[in-house]
């Protein structure tokens, strides 16, 4: 029997006094060592903010192939606007040659971009422009709403990262006042017959920042991680939680201290019903050297990786997922 998916809750940390927020940063510190995934309950994200962008979500995958088109990404390697079916295999971020993954998805970046931000590469993407969809009503507005949210909620969960790897509480403030995060909408269409050889609803793959905040549809299964004893595990969906999960970026600045675990969804038995989830995907400013952190580092020990800036190292994950242009 494997252990209880853990849940730790972030409203006790945030109350509590400093000798009890170590202890829960050494919670949360054992689980980043193991696997990296835990729920968030006690984030204080309003009902309204998470119903509304779900349903605006939902509302839009129900819209015509004709509808969802006039948002499609302009050209492969484009962040944003939607993607639709056969467009992205996520298990080649990791090197594997998969058929595409068997989803549609919305993405949009960042709200604003950052005074004085001139860097090209930056501006032409983790600042491009999102393509909005006219339909359904309140699409938008709910978008930028939960965006808001998750943005907040990242940064306050960063606070917890620092003092669970013995760091000041503001450690990360600096490193994420401009971050390049992007919120997207999975939808997993009913399938009711067998993939091909290799396919999967989302091929296995890390993250590649430094957390991601997933809201799973509620009662949903096909959420998978590898664990550290070589086996698949299925994610639950914990009510009134998010599931939290680091990337890779974090397991670079913390010389690996921390793991970025395999994850994928898959369609059990060859045949699912729909399934929906939003996913957050927190990055570090663009131009934030990622290098390991010295709380981190044991005496006489060298850092594992060379420094990579966030942006770029983003970049250029994100597009070794992109299915190339006919």
């Amino acid at each position: 029997m494997s252990a209880p998916f853990p849940i730790f809750d972030l409203s006790r940390f945030e109350a509590a006094g400093l000798a009890d927020r170590k202890a829960l940063g050494a919670e949360v510190d054992a689980i980043c060592r193991t696997t990296g995934f835990l729920a968030i309950s006690g984030h204080g994200v309003s009902h309204p903010t998470i119903d509304t962008v779900w349903s605006k979500a939902h509302d839009f995958f129900d819209l015509s192939i004709a509808d969802k088109e006039q948002v499609r990404a302009p050209f492969p390697g484009y962040p944003y606007g939607y993607l639709g079916p056969g467009a992205e295999a996520l298990a080649k971020s990791k090197g594997e040659d998969t058929p595409p993954d068997l989803k549609e998805s919305f993405n949009g970046g960042p709200l604003a971009v950052p005074e004085g931000l001139t860097d090209p590469q930056a501006l032409a993407f983790c600042y491009a422009d999102t393509i909005w969809p006219r339909k359904p009503d309140g699409f938008v507005e709910a978008w930028k709403a939960y965006y808001r949210a998750m943005e907040d909620l990242a940064a306050r969960i960063m606070r917890v990262f620092a003092v669970a790897l013995d760091l000041p509480e503001s450690f990360f403030d600096k490193t994420i006042d401009r971050p390049i995060s992007a919120l997207r909408a999975l939808n997993y269409p009913e399938t009711t017959t067998p993939p091909i050889p290799g396919q999967l609803r989302a091929g296995a793959h890390t993250d590649y920042g430094s957390l991601t905040i997933l809201l799973p549809q509620p009662g949903s299964s096909g959420l998978q991680i590898f664990t550290p004893e070589g086996l698949w595990r299925e994610v639950p969906p914990v009510d009134g939680a998010f599931v939290i999960n680091i990337g890779d970026l974090m397991a670079r600045w913390t010389n690996d201290r921390w793991v970025s675990t395999l994850h994928r969804v898959v369609n059990a038995d060859g045949s699912a019903a729909r399934r929906q989830s939003l996913a957050f995907f927190h990055q570090p400013n663009w131009h934030q050297e990622i290098a390991c952190i010295p709380s981190c580092l044991a005496s006489g020990e060298r850092p594992r990786y060379e420094p990579v800036l966030s942006g770029p190292y983003l970049m250029s994950k994100f597009q070794a997922t992109v299915k190339p242009a006919a």
